[in-house]
């Protein structure tokens, strides 16, 4: 409780640099508007980005409210023309300096989070100053709803997100494309190099058992057999493409016996600690299922390991899976060793691979994998936001102005207050209206306190 009321203070304390900073930003919006040059309009844009930058980071880190970057992609430096000048749309400039300023300065005034940012920044203040009761006694249920606020301006816009979603679907796409390339040469070469020669020794060997088996039956059979061990050869090398490509374990008995079956298999002494809620979707096993494999296979062949843990967890909104060997270290995504085709195989999913190698060991590889599933059903409606904040910001005006002051100014005969509302009305009303001012007051706390803490958390269970 102490360090949250000190988070609420800290908040209530940056009013002191936005209020100065609001100032700035207004100072340079008339000298654009009104004088025509805008030398001030740059540094106090990306001012006030600094300032939403770091509200960011402090609801993210106080509040538990994530909030994504909405701005635009910079503007490209301007690259010379054939002639070695700089065009700017219609303009030719000598020199890169102007373009690209007016580049990046079209950049600003186009973005549209520019502008919420201002708005933001100067509504800030009086939302801070209104959840202010809320910031210093309550601060535990109060952060999040400023949280929320800060996300309703500083966030990005529905067609922002679409646009990023778009991106991040199309750089999904060509990478899982190129991963499965990369598989289907795999199990050409698999084909080609293993059963197709198999398949092609054994039509020979029976083709010439045939023509022996008249003239010369001992050899014929003796071929026979050698054609029987090859085909169970053969048979076993289909097996292992298959597990390849789709383990049988993994889709009969789930990801967590799928690792253990892995983990036997596995020429390194594995230990396999798996903690899940339920069931993954089955890329999102087959993908995790595939990076572990390779990961000891590199900590077996490159790395001269002999021992290794797996141990994978879900917090409720992304898998976590870490993977550590005894090996030698040094292992590098830069340098392939299969870490890059893990990184393209997760990438299909947003996830993520961090590697620690340093040169002599330990190595130890975190993947996280969002649940998309989790995030859906955790999101905030936006009606439900905006309730909290305008119960937070305005629960004071009926419950201490025209609640409990009323009632101070009725009982100490100071009557002729008349912009309290309770006191305008007849005598016999007074008392039922300061009373339901109060009770008003109360029920939009308790409103602003309930909807956040209703939503329910669920906790992972062991699925071993």
């Amino acid at each position: 409780m102490v360090r949250q009321r000190a988070r609420g203070i800290a908040l209530l304390g940056l009013i002191l640099i936005e209020v100065p900073l609001l100032a700035l930003a207004a100072v340079a919006l008339l000298q654009a508007s009104g004088i025509g040059l805008i030398p001030l309009f740059p540094p106090a844009v990306l001012l006030v980005r600094r300032m939403a930058a770091q509200t960011r980071r402090h609801c993210t880190q106080w509040c538990g409210i994530t909030i994504a970057e909405p701005y635009d992609p910079e503007p490209p430096h301007p690259e010379p023309t054939d002639d070695g000048w700089y065009r700017y749309r219609r303009t030719l400039f000598r020199s890169p300096r102007l373009p690209a300023w007016l580049a990046r300065l079209g950049w600003m005034l186009r973005d549209p989070a520019t502008w919420r940012d201002l708005a933001w920044l100067g509504l800030d203040p009086l939302v801070k100053l209104a959840l202010a009761p809320g910031l210093l006694l309550a601060p535990a249920r109060t952060l999040p709803a400023y949280g929320r606020w800060a996300a309703l301006l500083l966030g990005p816009t529905t067609a922002r997100r679409l646009a990023g979603e778009v991106q991040r679907l199309n750089t999904a796409r060509v990478r899982a494309g190129d991963t499965q390339t990369a598989e289907m040469r795999r199990i050409e070469r698999d084909l080609h190099d293993g059963i197709q020669g198999r398949l092609v020794a054994l039509g020979m060997a029976a083709a010439t058992a045939e023509k022996l088996v008249d003239s010369s039956p001992g050899a014929a059979k003796a071929l026979l057999g050698q054609v029987r061990g090859g085909t169970a050869e053969a048979l076993a090398e289909l097996r292992r493409v298959v597990r390849g490509i789709s383990p049988p374990v993994l889709t009969e008995r789930g990801l967590a016996d799928a690792l253990r079956a892995l983990a036997l298999d596995s020429p390194l002494r594995v230990r396999v600690d798996v903690t899940l809620p339920g069931p993954l979707p089955a890329p999102v096993e087959s993908a995790v299922y595939f990076a572990v494999s390779e990961l000891l296979t590199n900590a077996a062949k490159y790395a001269g390991a002999g021992h290794a843990a797996v141990e994978i967890r879900h917090d409720g909104t992304a898998l976590h899976v870490h993977v550590r060997d005894d090996g030698s270290g040094g292992a590098d995504p830069a340098r392939g060793t299969g870490l890059h085709g893990i990184e393209r195989r997760l990438a299909a999913f947003d996830g993520t691979s961090t590697v620690t190698s340093p040169p002599g060991g330990p190595t130890s590889v975190t993947l996280t994998v969002p649940d998309r599933r989790s995030q859906r059903a955790g999101r905030v409606p936006r009606w439900e936001t905006t309730l909290v904040v305008v119960c937070w910001s305005l629960a004071w005006l009926p419950l201490f102005t025209q609640g409990l002051g009323a009632a101070a100014a009725k009982l100490a005969g100071a009557e002729h207050s008349r912009w309290l509302l309770p006191l305008r009305a007849s005598g016999i009303w007074q008392w039922p209206m300061i009373a339901g001012m109060v009770a008003a007051g109360i029920a939009m706390y308790l409103t602003a306190v309930w909807l956040p803490v209703r939503r329910p958390r669920g906790s992972p269970r062991s699925a071993t």
